[in-house]
């Protein structure tokens, strides 16, 4: 049977982008992370977990560090220059392998991660290298077909899944490391391609062969439910980094809950909707970081803050997703409910520095 067009413009598609797509192996000495982390190590036993293996029963790297995860990516300069998520490459201590699709590695280091978004630049010592063109994703449509492309489950190098742009400006909930911590990724293309874990950085293409997304996370008890974070975030923090050394972007300081009805009736407030500032579960994480611009400004914890720079806050719009643009060293109104009483506190944009 002769192939369709569609097909054909796939598989010359999937030729297209595969050089330029990198897997990334994370390894770290085992007595660090016996010493800082032992449960990464640990594996469940009935009703309990038993201790960490000996070193010589786990996974290594080729220089003999244990293997404690990995990722996807994709090169964006000729020079060296590899996209992927920023959880993939989030501790600092870590060893980083990235691995091209013509099997030869190279350690990586960390040039910069975004602030804001779940994005992570790194560097090779390599040249020549194939890229992938980045395309614009403004310009995506809803139904338009997609190609994601990784190292699904961490194994299988050079997996490609076909689908469609499902939905776009999503908003989801991640947990971004193994001690619960979450981040609220915002701005999302939902695709039914297929993104599974390890699939974490590689590119979303469309069938021009140009990156529209990084691939970032899956729904697990979903079917047919990934998130991309869109390109032009990235092609904003390579910008910033070729211009400035760094990616910057203001901090407000505030760890916050988004509230809605079912959290208004839990904590008894007087709205439904805006950001609370509320402080994690353990004591060195306070509501309002010290010395960030909101300490500056005079927020407080158990604060509302319903709107920032006149733009109402809600489950569907974050204080990030104003920030982001704000430019650094603005200077813009904060509206907040304390104790029942509105108040207006101006808040002087600040860079945060990783």
């Amino acid at each position: 049977m002769a192939q369709t067009t569609y097909e054909e413009q796939i598989i010359a598609t999937v030729r297209k982008v595969m050089p330029g797509v990198v897997s990334i192996v994370v390894g770290k000495a085992y007595e660090e992370i016996v010493h800082e982390r032992p449960y990464e190590l640990m594996m469940p036993h009935g009703d309990h977990l038993d201790p960490p293996p000996p070193e010589d029963e786990l996974p290594h790297t080729a220089d003999g560090k244990i293997r404690i995860g990995g990722g996807s990516g994709f090169i964006v300069d000729s020079a060296g220059l590899v996209v992927t998520n920023k959880h993939v490459v989030r501790d600092p201590k870590a060893e980083y392998i990235v691995t091209t699709a013509a099997e030869d590695s190279y350690p990586a280091r960390v040039l910069a991660l975004d602030p804001l978004n779940d994005v992570a630049i790194l560097k090779i010592d390599a040249d020549a290298l194939p890229t992938i063109t980045l395309g614009n994703s403004d310009a995506i449509r809803l139904g338009q077909s997609v190609l994601a492309v990784g190292t699904a489950l961490g194994e299988f190098q050079n997996t490609v899944s076909a689908g469609i742009v499902s939905g776009l400006s999503r908003f989801i909930t991640a947990a971004i490391d193994t001690e619960g911590h979450n981040e609220r990724l915002r701005g999302l293309i939902q695709t039914d391609a297929a993104i599974n874990p390890g699939n974490s950085g590689g590119p979303l293409v469309n069938l021009h062969g140009e990156a529209i997304g990084i691939n970032a996370a899956v729904v697990f008890g979903a079917q047919n439910i990934g998130f991309a974070i869109p390109i032009n975030k990235v092609l904003r923090d390579l910008e910033e980094l070729k211009t400035y050394g760094r990616i910057r972007r203001p901090f407000l300081g505030v760890r916050y809950i988004l509230l809605n009805q079912m959290l208004q009736k839990r904590f008894r407030l007087p709205v439904e909707r805006g950001a609370f500032v509320l402080r994690e579960g353990v004591a060195d994480r306070p509501a309002v970081v010290p010395g960030s611009a909101a300490e500056h400004a005079g927020i407080r914890e158990q604060d509302i803050i319903v709107a920032v720079n006149e733009i109402p806050i809600d489950e569907k719009i974050g204080i990030e997703d104003v920030l982001e643009k704000v430019a650094l060293g603005a200077t813009i109104p904060v509206k907040i409910l304390r104790e029942g009483k509105e108040q207006v506190l101006m808040l002087t944009a600040e860079e945060r520095v990783l």
